[in-house]
């Protein structure tokens, strides 16, 4: 594979990375805490994604208020499915119910992951401000001691190369003496007890080697795990057709001759993705939590907390008042076609005595 491109690709990002390494550096010097700063980071980029946030909600009520029409449609062309998915762009857009939105949100979250974790691997150049040569210096003098292994480390990513100078206090002095790092851009990057360079650990002999290291460090993968399931359940729970495809649901298990002919039945495949996608997601980034430094799944942990207060808002602002107007229309509809279907029955519900009866001989 040739890796230059990517090179290439990577090293247009760096403006990103140098604004983002800006900002910790601010947020350390304010808290003078490495875990408040990631914190606070965390906070500020959720933050700036709310408007993002709100209108694709927005979108996606807008495209559920129109099932009703995309089911008419469906009728309407049957196995035309050309011809369906002209009219439906057509209808999306005029009703302003196809966005960008929906796609970009995920997008911006998942590109702005390569950063933090740039940021997260490289406290040394991002967070303390050492020069890249300095940091490729040490790297070579720690190899040549042999302190780094066969790890590979870069001017970027240099994790390794901190806990050897962590470590060797003999190799910390060399690198001081020769000015390529002083003790004052040794910065603090522990939080609550725990050494955010680390990565946490899941190898019971790796455990018991360093307890004291990385037992409290298993904290964030468990947490990890759990906010992932919360936030992939609740934004299943909180969706404006979940309990219409419950309530469909139900009924198509009381009578299965109804199975099939509901709207949401329409959606069977799209939902079975969907749910798997629910329960794969925190595999995958318990998974992932442990091959990156500690600083990044604290990232992922104020990120989904995040995520679960954006959804409990836009839930009760926009989805609760949704399905309450959706509700009225739907009771106001039954109401009148139940007095088309018995126009002598009054606004109370009694029969009218007068009308609809034939006069006694």
């Amino acid at each position: 594979m040739d890796f230059t491109n990517v090179t290439l690709s990577l090293s247009i990002l760096e403006p990103l990375y140098f604004i983002f390494g800006w900002l910790v550096k601010v947020l350390y010097d304010f808290f003078g805490n490495y875990g408040l700063a990631i914190i606070f980071l965390t906070v500020i980029i959720r933050g700036l994604l709310i408007p993002l946030n709100v209108k694709s909600q927005k979108s996606m009520l807008k495209m559920q208020a129109m099932s009703g029409k995309q089911a008419e449609l469906q009728r309407k062309y049957g196995d035309d499915k050309q011809k369906f998915n002209e009219e439906l762009m057509k209808m999306q857009k005029e009703n302003g119910g196809m966005g960008f939105s929906g796609c970009l949100l995920p997008f911006i979250q998942i590109f702005l992951i390569w950063p933090i974790y740039r940021i997260a691997s490289g406290p040394l150049y991002y967070l303390s401000k050492v020069s890249k040569e300095n940091i490729s210096t040490m790297i070579d003098m720690a190899n040549s001691e042999g302190l780094l292994s066969a790890k590979r480390v870069t001017a970027e990513l240099h994790i390794p190369l901190i806990e050897a100078l962590q470590k060797s206090s003999s190799f910390m002095s060399e690198c001081v003496n020769r000015g390529l790092i002083t003790m004052d851009q040794m910065v603090d990057l522990r939080f609550l007890g725990m050494d955010l360079t680390t990565t946490p650990a899941w190898k019971p002999l790796t455990i018991m080697h360093d307890p004291g290291k990385y037992l409290p460090l298993l904290v964030i993968p468990i947490l990890v795990l759990l906010v992932n399931i919360l936030t992939m359940r609740l934004g299943e729970i909180m969706r404006p057709d979940y309990k219409a495809k419950k309530e469909a649901k139900a009924r198509e298990k009381n009578n299965p001759a109804r199975a099939g002919q509901s709207d949401t039945g329409a959606n069977d495949t799209a939902e079975a993705t969907t749910k798997m996608m629910t329960w794969m997601m925190p595999g995958i980034m318990l998974i992932t939590t442990f091959g990156m430094p500690a600083a990044m799944g604290l990232y992922w942990i104020v990120s989904g907390i995040m995520s679960i207060v954006g959804q409990v808002i836009t839930y009760f602002l926009f989805t609760k008042p949704y399905e309450k107007l959706k509700k009225e229309k739907e009771i106001a509809k039954a109401n009148a076609f139940k007095k088309k279907k018995d126009p002598g029955t009054s606004e109370d519900g009694s029969k009218s005595e007068g009308k609809g009866k034939k006069k006694k001989k």
